[in-house]
């Protein structure tokens, strides 16, 4: 079975409405594609424009955070409702960000990814290890222990729906690329994993991007990996380089 890639725009806290109607405009010839997904998962004040402004086009729209709760006293926080009405597709959860930041443990990225499903987004659910973890040759338990952790209580059709990001947090915004190697032999862990929880006919259904410093040059290789469904690009994703990048090929 051929898996659709995606390829998944993080702005993280970058442009301001005004300045993301102008890049979707930029971009907007550059990532045409028929053979790849395009998510542009942008702040939460730009969610609004930037659905208007890539509507009739093949780009979707993410939140790069969503709340565990429904609504209610929660001063700052956006919940699955409202990002549902507002249009959003997919949502990015347990970034290392979100992780290391501000302390986002996976109880609470369970119970995030839970939420997604029942207002029907579907998770970007991230994971990856540190320097000191790669160096210790612990990547892969560590990996494995997240997201056992965070797939609590998700079902096999939802796991199957849904992405999982893997990103070593070395090499996000450092310029650090992984290996191809080291970025297939971690993906593949990730679908082994995903037999074990489920089955194999859900492991060969899940798509697994790799995120970390990917741009127009490495992507063609890593996409090419058996095990490699996409990428979750940060800066890149902010330039004409994204269009490269959805256009591997």
């Amino acid at each position: 079975m051929a898996r659709r890639k995606i390829v998944a725009g993080n702005w993280k806290m970058n442009k301001t409405p005004t300045e993301a109607k102008a890049l979707v405009a930029m971009l907007a010839p550059l990532v045409k594609s028929d053979d790849v997904d395009v998510v542009y998962c942008v702040p939460a004040i730009d969610i609004v424009p930037v659905v208007e402004a890539v509507k009739g086009t093949n780009v979707k729209v993410g939140a790069e955070n969503i709340s565990d709760k429904d609504s209610g006293a929660f001063t700052g926080e956006i919940s699955g409702a409202m990002l549902k009405d507002a249009g959003v597709d997919y949502v990015i959860i347990g970034h290392s960000e979100r992780r290391d930041y501000y302390k986002e443990d996976d109880a609470f990225l369970n119970r995030k990814v839970l939420k997604a499903f029942e207002y029907g987004l579907t998770p970007i659910l991230c994971c990856g290890e540190s320097l000191a973890q790669r160096e210790a040759g612990v990547t892969i338990d560590w990996v494995r222990l997240q997201l056992k952790s965070d797939l609590i209580g998700v079902t096999a059709e939802q796991a199957a729906s849904m992405v999982i990001a893997y990103e070593p947090i070395w090499a996000i915004g450092t310029g650090k690329v992984a290996t191809t190697e080291q970025a297939q032999e971690v993906c593949h862990a990730i679908r082994e994993l995903i037999a074990e929880i489920y089955d194999a006919d859900t492991a060969e259904k899940i798509r697994i991007q790799y995120g970390g410093s990917v741009n127009g040059k490495s992507a063609p290789e890593l996409f090419a990996q058996p095990d490699i469904d996409g990428g979750l690009i940060g800066g890149a994703s902010l330039k004409e380089d994204f269009g490269k990048i959805v256009n591997y090929k």
